[in-house]
């Protein structure tokens, strides 16, 4: 069972989140198990979790129970309550498409945030080495099958590139994360949609 005492890597965001989430619900793209949705639960914030698989849903439900829970692809349409909001979090969830799927995800993100919204993010490093970085057949740049999935791998120009037009950039940090078995190589990412409004 996940516990709900917030994980270091998010437990540092959560001021941030609180504050820009609002009264709206904060976006979980990915929401596995729970193991980020019960802290953020816990912390008063109101969630819509999204995630391909079934039973990690219904792990999800036992974990944060008055969670909005879907079981759905995240490249599907976000559930109609996921307009406007201040706050979108997805951890290690963004990086399983090609890059026109991942360019058109990112566009519905911001589609789906307001001015000053922001996406709070962590992805595959292309130093990931553990995790099918290198010596898996590639499909697109940085992009390989491994062992029977597709995965994507980021490096600091991919990641400026991928949130140049219309983001602004607050926190961008490469690091090792002992999440699995192995130490994983992560970029932890923290982008603003920018308030036009205020730019002019």
């Amino acid at each position: 069972m996940p516990t709900t005492t917030a994980s270091p890597w998010l437990e540092r965001w959560l001021p941030l989140l609180r504050e820009r989430a609002g009264s709206s619900p904060i976006l979980e793209l990915g929401c596995g198990a729970g193991a980020d949705t019960a802290p953020l639960t816990t912390a008063g914030l109101r969630v819509i979790g999204i995630d391909r698989c079934a039973g990690e849903i219904a792990n999800a439900r036992v974990a944060a129970p008055l969670t909005e829970l879907y079981v759905q692809d995240i490249r599907a349409n976000f559930p109609p309550a996921a307009t406007q909001l201040g706050a979108v979090l997805a951890s290690l969830s963004l990086h399983y498409f090609s890059w026109s799927e991942t360019l058109t995800l990112i566009e519905r993100i911001f589609a789906t945030l307001r001015p000053g919204g922001i996406l709070l993010c962590r992805v595959n490093s292309t130093n990931d080495h553990n995790y099918g970085a290198s010596g898996y057949p590639p499909i697109e740049k940085n992009y390989y099958s491994v062992d029977g999935e597709s995965k994507r791998f980021f490096d600091a120009d991919t990641l400026c590139e991928l949130f140049g037009s219309g983001w602004h950039i607050l926190a961008m940090e490469e690091m090792i994360i002992d999440k699995y078995l192995k130490p994983k190589s992560v970029w932890e990412l923290l982008v603003e949609k920018i308030d036009a409004e205020k730019q002019s």
